[in-house]
């Protein structure tokens, strides 16, 4: 069968690649072509379109790339056309994905959908569209069933693909992970910028500020090699490229720019402070189109605010110093953190996200 995947962000790389390899067990034969990244590209097939060309932050920035933007549908339509797959997986990245279901859809297309848009948390009327076009969709989440429910339609929980990609790693021992990274002894404060240039611009210097004000502490932060080295910082704090779950692990506490490495590191156990700040136009859009008591996957999965989240004007030196030193030092904080991680872990589901998700596509395709 011939299999037509999207992903356009780091995350839909890595849970891409995994949902691609439980294919490939159904299916040996199976043709990939598909947008995505190093991690996908590894597992055969080809790429299409890097992720690192596809990634604009902010209701402004996407805008100011509009052109850019609109390119990149005309060429993926063309795409669909010449390949012409059996199925089309959309993974995540919803702006774009969600305009492509109709493409597929009218061209006669078989469509699923692996990790749901966030309508529920605004545009929710996004939700006839996919009861119209998408032949499937499979959620991560399991309030996500429930709210597909409510509007006539099943959606298919698979769990969350996190589950079994952080339980399938192996880690160097700490000794080695210091050694191998040219790492000092010092007690790790993990720094999780984001994964698109724009983001990490923005955040870092912010979230680095703080740095000399815990010299016990060695602050490292997590780099992709999709983005440029020139991004990250010199000398002066260390990065570590592609090993972002390993420097979680052995972590004392991260600063995490909101999104999919929230829900990584509370897997990983590591106490977290959770940060975003918008441009003052996107922030203020934001405000008037997104409905949610949080922002971070672990506080929206367990309801209630178990991870500090400093948003906007919450997120200020003063406030990020004060909010790491309590993880640092208060244990009985940081035990209560890691007790409502393990309440996470259970509302998950159980393991096999990318097998279920596999199955589910190989229904479609034999229906």
């Amino acid at each position: 069968m011939k299999y037509y995947l999207i992903a356009g962000e780091a995350s839909g790389d890595l849970h891409g690649a995994y949902l691609m390899k439980a294919i490939l067990k159904n299916d040996p034969q199976a043709q990939f072509r598909f947008w995505g990244g190093d991690k996908m590209q590894a597992v055969g097939g080809t790429l299409a379109k890097h992720y690192r060309d596809l990634a604009f932050m902010g209701f402004a920035e996407v805008l100011l790339n509009i052109r850019t933007i609109r390119k990149n549908f005309t060429f993926c339509k063309q795409e669909l056309l010449n390949f012409s797959p059996d199925v089309v997986v959309l993974i995540d990245y919803p702006g774009f994905n969600l305009r492509m279901t109709k493409f597929a859809h009218k061209k006669g297309l078989k469509v699923v959908f692996y990790i749901s848009p966030t309508i529920w948390a605004w545009k929710k009327s996004r939700v006839y569209q996919i009861k119209k076009y998408v032949d499937r969709m499979l959620v991560i989440l399991p309030f996500e069933k429930d709210f597909y429910a409510r509007y006539g339609y099943e959606a298919d929980f698979v769990g969350h693909p996190l589950l079994d990609e952080i339980e399938n790693e192996t880690f160097p021992s700490r000794e080695n992970f210091l050694k191998q990274n040219g790492l000092s002894d010092k007690p790790l404060v993990a720094v999780l910028p984001g994964s698109r240039k724009q983001e990490i611009q923005k955040m870092l210097p912010e979230l680095l500020a703080i740095a000399p004000r815990f010299p016990r502490y060695q602050f490292v932060v997590a780099g992709v090699k999709s983005v440029p080295k020139d991004v990250y910082p010199g000398q002066r704090i260390p990065v570590v490229f592609d090993q972002t779950h390993a420097l979680l692990h052995y972590a004392e506490a991260a600063l995490v720019t909101s999104g999919t490495a929230t829900l990584e590191a509370a897997l990983l156990g590591a106490p977290q402070v959770v940060c975003y700040k918008l441009s003052m136009i996107n922030y203020w859009i934001a405000r008037l189109l997104v409905h949610v008591k949080f922002i971070s996957l672990v506080n929206l999965i367990l309801d209630k605010e178990v991870v500090k989240e400093l948003i906007q004007s919450s997120f200020s030196e003063r406030n990020l110093l004060d909010e790491l030193r309590d993880l640092l030092e208060n244990k009985e904080k940081r035990q209560k953190i890691k007790k409502e991680y393990a309440l996470l872990k259970t509302k998950l589901g159980n393991r096999g996200a990318s097998e279920k998700a596999a199955t589910v596509i190989a229904d479609v395709l034999n229906s």
